[in-house]
């Protein structure tokens, strides 16, 4: 048969493995049973943690500046250029999000994004032009007056002090002058990266449906709202962005974003543009995608689903590798993915898959590659979710 091209496109297994561990771990098995096709790696990310790490793998060059970390400490942040564009890429998730928690001891009352801020007033006198913020993995609640700080920004309590860090600090805002932040970006265009489409407030707000993760009590999460509400208001008397999609995203980061004038974009289709996806598919044959858990939010923008968008409109097939699938085979049709191969069905337990994670991508990729020598990349392999596929024509 004739060389086929396999276009790698996964997200990262969280917990486990990035997107280009997983890329790595498929190719090799692929490579074992179809040593002549051809494999092109695409890691991709929908605006949390791995966003960097496909700005990285798209040709952008890597640079590091000192900021403040979640809970004060200075810290050692990672971001992306591309100097021919002037695109830079800044994630929140390993610069003063979950993962950036000393000890990983949550801090829900006192964790800010003011790193996030340096780091993108870092960029632009780097000299960015476009600043992309991938925002997920939060550890805050703070309205991201912490990054409005961070670019000067003024905030205020009633005795003329600057506020301090976090939810409690933001509890004390009196009054707001954006003046400084808005002259640091004249020159700079913000984009929102993100799969959130949570509004500020209320139960499918901020603190609602995030709050918990960080650590927030029943009780607080309440009062947080209602502390969210009462700052929003002094930040934008006249109301207009808390109800906007996104403006909950990442503890009320994407609301301060949507102030400064940023572009709210989904997280996949930002990542995926950067990553030149739609160019590497001009050459594919077959594409691979996936993450840790194909479940319901998969369907709600994640990537995934945006590469089996992309590639549909191609008519090219796609098949999905994750550690768990939680969907049946009808909507993950509808969402463009024709066959699923899991791990865990591979495996004693979700341990032991996430435990053998590259092993166990390298089996399927193997499964993939002898399905690829002896039929085509055109005639994806066939498995039923949730099942381990049973034995190879």
């Amino acid at each position: 048969m004739t060389a086929s091209t396999v276009l790698l496109a996964p997200d990262k297994f969280k917990g486990t493995a990035t997107a280009a561990q997983v890329a790595a771990a498929l190719a090799r098995g692929i490579t074992a049973t179809a040593p002549d096709a051809t494999l092109v790696s695409c890691p991709i990310a929908d605006g949390g943690d791995g966003t960097l790490d496909a700005a990285l793998s798209a040709g952008y060059s890597q640079h590091t500046t000192t900021v403040t970390g979640p809970t004060g400490e200075p810290r050692t942040a990672r971001w992306a250029l591309d100097a021919e564009t002037g695109t830079a890429v800044v994630e929140l998730a390993g610069t003063v999000g979950l993962q950036a928690l000393p000890g990983g001891d949550l801090a829900a009352r006192t964790a800010s994004t003011r790193g996030l801020g340096e780091l993108v007033l870092a960029a632009t006198r780097h000299g960015a032009r476009t600043v992309m913020v991938g925002l997920g993995g939060s550890a805050s609640t703070d309205l991201g007056a912490g990054l409005l700080q961070g670019l000067g920004a003024r905030l205020l309590t009633c005795d003329g002090q600057p506020i301090g860090p976090g939810l409690d600090g933001l509890a004390s805002l009196a009054t707001a002058d954006l003046t400084p932040a808005l002259a640091a970006l004249s020159a700079t265009q913000l984009v929102i990266a993100s799969d959130v489409t949570s509004p500020l407030l209320g139960p499918y707000g901020a603190a609602a449906v995030f709050g918990p993760q960080k650590g927030l009590s029943p009780a607080e999460v309440s009062e947080a709202d209602a502390i969210l509400k009462h700052a929003a208001h002094i930040l934008d008397a006249s109301d207009t962005h808390r109800d906007q999609e996104g403006a909950g995203a990442a503890g009320g980061t994407g609301f301060a974003l949507l102030l400064l004038g940023a572009q709210p974009r989904s997280g996949a289709d930002a990542v995926l543009e950067l990553a030149g996806f739609d160019a590497h598919l001009d050459q594919a044959q077959l594409v691979i995608t996936g993450e840790g858990a194909l479940d319901e939010q998969t369907l709600r923008g994640k990537g995934p689903v945006e590469v089996a968008r992309r590639a549909a409109a191609r008519d090219l097939p796609v098949i999905a590798v994750a550690g768990v699938v939680e969907l049946d085979e009808e909507p993950l049709r509808e969402a463009g993915i024709e066959r699923t191969w899991d791990l865990v069905s591979r495996a004693t337990s979700r341990a032991d898959a996430m435990d053998r994670t590259a092993q166990l991508l390298e089996e399927v990729g193997r499964e993939i590659g002898r399905w690829i020598t002896e039929h085509g990349a055109s005639d994806a392999p066939c498995s039923t979710p949730g099942t381990v596929p049973g034995p190879l024509p």
